[in-house]
């Protein structure tokens, strides 16, 4: 659920046709200069919970006695956080296109995820009255404040944490070490106003007198990284399944290049980012081809009976390698996402398009590369030689410091070598057929 707000007080009638109610409220010189908002929720922190402590919208999962989608988001706001959207200050605007939800790297549905556009026409900021298992605190967010390429930033998410339950810690370990961190595109929030639930667990710190044993802060050592969610300090970040929402709906503000300030998802590894580049540069490029191509929606009202924004039937006969906007966080998105029944176009669908399915070739090619750049610089009896020569200690042990840091010199030489072709040929950016030449021309170097 998402709701914006504007600075005057003012009840139209709301038996009135919503489209009627939208242009008598926007025709007033005050609403023409008001700043407006977008309300969003910080989630308390709960264990087990895949979205603790993010920022999110308003809302929940839909019960059985709800009537529809609608009448679940504004039960789920009143019970989230106290706010009665069936007053005459609140006009219901219209909805944002369904999306499935599932998993990032698996195929089982997790929901359907239905936004819907409330409008509050107060001139103070309602009452609201926070759920202190399910919400820490409320935010109002001027829009001008999620347009500013100023406040674009990224969140790092440490995917070695989906392996814990089938490894443990040396899985993880392992995982962090070998791909980073996953990097994706965020917004960083400036509040206008806040509201903080006191009663929430964790507002006030509590004196935690037993120390951490040694093993425990070893692996927090080793596995940390990433502030936690509950963390006060922490800025606010926009990012994931909600940044995605917002996507949509921002870029139907003119001159329609919101999805322009947000980049791929990506690793912080230098050598898996450069691979994971070079293998979605073609789609990319051809994605933001047809983003450029496509057609518009003209505006998010509705009236009695329709949105403007025409919901396309969910497709289960899909294809498993379209993504949609869940791309940007922790999920992702099948079914037809980026087109809808009138032939207008959802930018951020298309821009993802088949993103995640080359993502995981480059992982693949990633593997593939590290493997086989280990065989060719140092076959097993070289690398022993080496190791009894220099230490007594275990041979595998040197054996991996030994591939670590020749492997870093080889991607050094490498990035020198691309760079150098690069401005010797003109090229702004490294270009694929750069990097693929260099590769063979280094590759021959530290083999021989």
């Amino acid at each position: 659920m998402q709701e914006t707000r504007l600075g005057c007080l003012n009840y139209s009638d709301a038996s009135q046709p919503t489209q009627k109610r939208l242009d008598e409220f926007f025709s007033q010189p005050w609403v023409q200069h008001g700043e407006p908002e977008v309300l969003f929720i910080k989630r308390a922190s709960r264990v087990g919970d895949r979205w603790t402590g993010h920022v999110a919208l308003p809302g929940g999962k839909r019960d059985p006695e709800d009537a529809d989608d609608k009448a679940a988001a504004i039960r789920e706001a009143l019970e989230e956080i106290g706010l009665d959207l069936t007053t005459n200050d609140t006009i219901s605007v219209g909805n944002l296109p369904e999306r499935v939800v599932t998993t990032s790297w698996g195929s089982e549905p997790l929901m359907v995820l239905c936004p819907f556009v409330f409008l509050t026409t107060r001139s103070d900021s309602p009452t609201l009255r926070l759920q202190p298992t399910e919400v820490a605190s409320t935010h109002w967010i001027p829009l001008r404040a999620l347009l500013s390429p100023l406040l674009r930033t990224v969140e790092y998410v440490d995917m070695s944490q989906r392996f814990g339950r089938q490894g443990g810690f040396l899985t993880r370990l392992a995982v962090r070490s070998l791909m980073g961190w996953m990097q994706f595109s965020a917004v960083r929030l400036l509040p206008s106003e806040t509201h903080q639930c006191t009663t929430t667990p964790g507002f006030i710190p509590e004196d935690n007198t037993s120390k951490p044993s040694l093993i425990q802060r070893f692996k927090g050592w080793c596995l940390s990284g990433q502030a936690e969610s509950s963390d006060t300090s922490r800025p606010l970040l926009l990012w994931g399944l909600t940044l995605g929402i917002l996507a949509d709906f921002l870029d139907m503000l003119p001159p329609h290049q919101t999805v322009q300030l947000w980049k791929y998802p990506t690793f912080t590894v230098p050598d898996l980012r450069l691979i994971v580049s070079i293998v979605t540069y073609n789609l990319r490029k051809r994605n933001a081809l047809n983003v450029r191509s496509g057609a518009r929606p003209s505006n998010i009202a509705s009236d009695g009976e329709a949105a403007a924004l025409p919901v396309p039937e969910t497709n289960f006969d899909h294809d498993h390698n379209e993504v949609g906007i869940g791309g940007l966080g922790v999920g992702r998105y099948y079914g037809p996402t980026d087109q809808a029944t009138d032939g207008t176009s959802y930018a951020v669908g298309i821009m993802l398009r088949g993103y995640y399915a080359r993502l995981r070739m480059a992982i693949w090619v990633f593997l593939a590369w590290r493997v086989a750049i280990a065989q060719k610089l140092y076959p097993r009896g070289t690398v022993k030689r080496i190791v009894k020569a220099h230490s007594n200690r275990s041979v595998s042990k040197n054996a991996d410091i030994l591939i670590f840091l020749d492997y870093m010199l080889f991607m050094q030489e490498l990035m020198r070598e691309a760079s150098i072709r690069s401005r010797k040929s003109g090229e702004k950016n490294i270009s694929a057929n750069t990097v693929r030449k260099v590769t063979e021309k280094t590759l021959r170097k530290f083999q021989g």
